[in-house]
This record gives C-alpha cells, sequence and structure tokens, in this order.
C-alpha cells in the first residue's frame, strides 16, 4: 500500500507541476506586468467614474488574482468607491484559483466568470440603493480620531525593508487608495505585514532563487505545451523528463512557500504596491504566488488520488464510480459546500476546491457558487482596516452565491 501511495504522490507532482502550475506562472506573470504598467493609471479613473464603479469593480475582480480587488478595499472607507463597488469586486474575484480554472478548463472558467461578472454588477447596483454602505462608512469615520491619536507613536517608523527592496524612499512612495501617515497605512503598512524582514533567511533565498524558479517555470511551460499536443514527454531525448521536471518544480514551489511563509495568503496589499514600484519585485512576489498556488494544487491532487483509491477499496475505477454517483445525488450539498469554503478568506482552500472540480469532483454548479462566495486574499485588507465592513460584504456576497448556486443545481441536476 506504501508503494501504491508514493507512485500516487509522484504522479501527483508530475501532473500539478507540468499540466498547472507552469501555466499559471506564465499567466500570473502575464498579468502581473499589465498592472505593473497600467495600475499607476487606476485610481483616478476610479475616482472619476462614480456612475460606473460597480461595472469597473466587477471588471477588476474578474481580473485573475487578487492584485485588482485588493487595490479597491482601502478606497470604500475613504468614500472614493461605494460599499457596491467593493462587493462586485468580491463577487467576481476568483483570486489565485481563477488561475488554476482557467488554464486547465478554459470553456468552464470562461461560463463562470461571465456568469460572476453580471451577478456582481446587479448586485453591486442593488447595494448601493440601500444605506448599509453609508452606515458603514460613518462608523469607520467615527474611530479615526482615536486612530489618529495612535500616529504620533508611528512618526519614526524604519521605512528601511521598501527602500531595500525596491529603491524607492518611503516619501517617493506612491500608495494605491491611501497617504502615507493616514489611518490606512498605519494599519496595512505598519500593523499587517506584507513580507518578511529582510534580515531573515526565508527572504534572502526566495529573493535569490526567483530567478532560478522562474527557469524551472519556462521549462515546465513548454513541457506542459507538449504533454497537450499529446506527446509523451517522458519518452524523449532525455528518459522521464516530464517525471524529473514535475517533482523537482513541485519541490521547489513548496521550499519557495514554506520560505514564503505563505500558507494561508498568497497576497497582501503592501505586497501588491510593492509590485507596482518594481518589475523585479514583480518577478519576485509572482514566484512566491505560483510556488504558493502549485502547492496547493499538488495538495488537492493528491488528495484526490488517494480519496479516489481509499472510496474504492484499492480500485481506482471503482473510487471514480461511486464519486459519480455521489455527486449525482447530493448535489445541492455540493452546493452549499462550495458557499460555505467561499466564505473562508484566503486562496488556499479555494484553490483546492476548484482543482477537485477539474478533476470531477465537484459539480459545476458548486463551483460557480464558490466563484461567487469568494473574495481570494482581497478581503484580508479590509479585515484590516473595518472588521464591520468586511463582515457585512461576506454576508452581501453569500446571499447571490447560494442563490445563483441552487438555480444551476437545479438546471444540472434537474432539467439535463
Amino acid at each position: 500500500m506504501f508503494a501504491e501511495i508514493l507512485d500516487l504522490a509522484v504522479q501527483a507532482a508530475e501532473n500539478s507541476f507540468v499540466q498547472v502550475t507552469a501555466f499559471v506562472g506564465a499567466v500570473l506573470l502575464l498579468f502581473g506586468y499589465l498592472d505593473y504598467v497600467l495600475a499607476g493609471r487606476l485610481v483616478k479613473m476610479i475616482e472619476n467614474s462614480k456612475r460606473f464603479q460597480p461595472i469597473i469593480g466587477a471588471i477588476l475582480g474578474l481580473t485573475p488574482g487578487c492584485g485588482g480587488a485588493i487595490f479597491l478595499m482601502p478606497l470604500f472607507p475613504r468614500r472614493i468607491v461605494s460599499f457596491g463597488t467593493i462587493t462586485a469586486a468580491l463577487i467576481a474575484t476568483m483570486g489565485d484559483s481563477a488561475f488554476v480554472f482557467m488554464t486547465v478548463m478554459p470553456k468552464q472558467f470562461l461560463m463562470v466568470s461571465a456568469i460572476s461578472f453580471v451577478v456582481a454588477i446587479i448586485t453591486g447596483y442593488l447595494v448601493d440603493l440601500l444605506p448599509l454602505g453609508e452606515r458603514l462608512v460613518q462608523k469607520f469615520e467615527e474611530d479615526q480620531e482615536r486612530r489618529r491619536l495612535e500616529h504620533a507613536a508611528h512618526e519614526a517608523l524604519d521605512h528601511s525593508i521598501f527602500e531595500e527592496e525596491t529603491g524607492i524612499t518611503h516619501e517617493e512612495w506612491a500608495h494605491i487608495g491611501h497617504a502615507e501617515g493616514d489611518d490606512i497605512d498605519l494599519i496595512l503598512h505598519h500593523s499587517v505585514k506584507g513580507h518578511q524582514p529582510t534580515h531573515s533567511l526565508g527572504y534572502k533565498l526566495t529573493h535569490s532563487a526567483y530567478a532560478v524558479y522562474w527557469v524551472f517555470i519556462s521549462i515546465g511551460l513548454v513541457l506542459g505545451i507538449l504533454d497537450i499536443l499529446q506527446v509523451d514527454i517522458n519518452a524523449l531525448a532525455v528518459p522521464h523528463l516530464g517525471l524529473v521536471f514535475g517533482l523537482v518544480g513541485t519541490a521547489l514551489s513548496v521550499i519557495m512557500m514554506v520560505l514564503s511563509k505563505k500558507f494561508l495568503v498568497a497576497d497582501t496589499h503592501e505586497e501588491s504596491e510593492m509590485k507596482l514600484a518594481s518589475i523585479k519585485e514583480t518577478l519576485i512576489h509572482n514566484a512566491q504566488e505560483t510556488a504558493f498556488v502549485g502547492t496547493w494544487v499538488f495538495a488537492a491532487y493528491l488528495a484526490y488520488e488517494l480519496l479516489v483509491l481509499f472510496l474504492g477499496s484499492g480500485s481506482h475505477a471503482a473510487g471514480e464510480a461511486l464519486i459519480t454517483g455521489f455527486l449525482s445525488q447530493t448535489g445541492l450539498v455540493a452546493v452549499l459546500i462550495g458557499v460555505l469554503i467561499g466564505v473562508i478568506p484566503g486562496c488556499g482552500p479555494q484553490i483546492i476546491f476548484v482543482t477537485l472540480f477539474t478533476r470531477g469532483l465537484v459539480p459545476f454548479s458548486a463551483v460557480l457558487a464558490n466563484a461567487i462566495s469568494q473574495d481570494g486574499d482581497a478581503l484580508f485588507p479590509l479585515i484590516a482596516i473595518d472588521r464591520r465592513s468586511a463582515f457585512w460584504v461576506t454576508v452581501v456576497n453569500t446571499i447571490p452565491a447560494l442563490i445563483v448556486g441552487f438555480l444551476a443545481y437545479l438546471i444540472e441536476f434537474r432539467l439535463l
């Protein structure tokens, strides 16, 4: 049995890296570069587009990863965007699980994205008709005086970490959605840290080994393309090339994630700002984010294979037959589970849920409900700034997730 489990782990490592992680890295790097080029003009455009803010929020949420939605969170307490705007962004976002979804099942990804986008816009405008957002901002503003008193104790804070990483002094630091020294700055940059100390071993290794990791991602991408073209990548001139790169690539992903200390959260507001300040930081933090996604995908692949083996009492075919029968009869429970997992902040659980869908363990209605419910890493900045607003946006987003998920379930299992 041990040999069989070991074989499953090896297969999961190879398949997750070659079939998913390498493609995720390529797509993540592309969107990271686009964010680096375009994000400087974004806040001003949003501020000047009051009537269309929920639509803009949905568009930013729809972009793969958490960056677009993360940028919006500090704008709500400052009255730059409405509560409906951040609601739309969080409904539309799939966080880092979007990278897995789009690389493995692009057609289904587009379907989920289109539905989430429409639901996000409708919900955003409906929420802005209610007084909830105004009340939340008023409550936040009532707390500002108390927070301002704390600023004096932070005047001498050390900004050397940012200067070391980007080469930009803190006076020139272009914050997103807030200013140096204001209430939100104190929370996002002085209370919630988005990186490790520069003297730590994890920092030194991740900031020196990221180039090696990108080399493995590049080679893995080539092997992944060959695999899609039905080429046996383990029968090339170099024997077992796919297996070797899959194992080493997955091992590097796990090591990179551990050294980065990213276990549930792949991206923070501070790191998002750092990526916009320096193309080198974009490469470093996107490598860490790719490793985070790759590790969770490997965990999901292995968990799936072990579950199938266990259910089938050692027979893979029997295990898959049991899973198929279970889903056809209890899909409604899967929808509820998808919504509840979506409520959990962070990308890790969502990556596993989407990966299980790509392996046939989760119905479409459940992954759609999860996509609408989940917020990726984007909720963390709002939790840090104002827990009250974070709580209510989660409650609001759960409602359309349940409604749309149940409707999709009826269509998927009752009308087909």
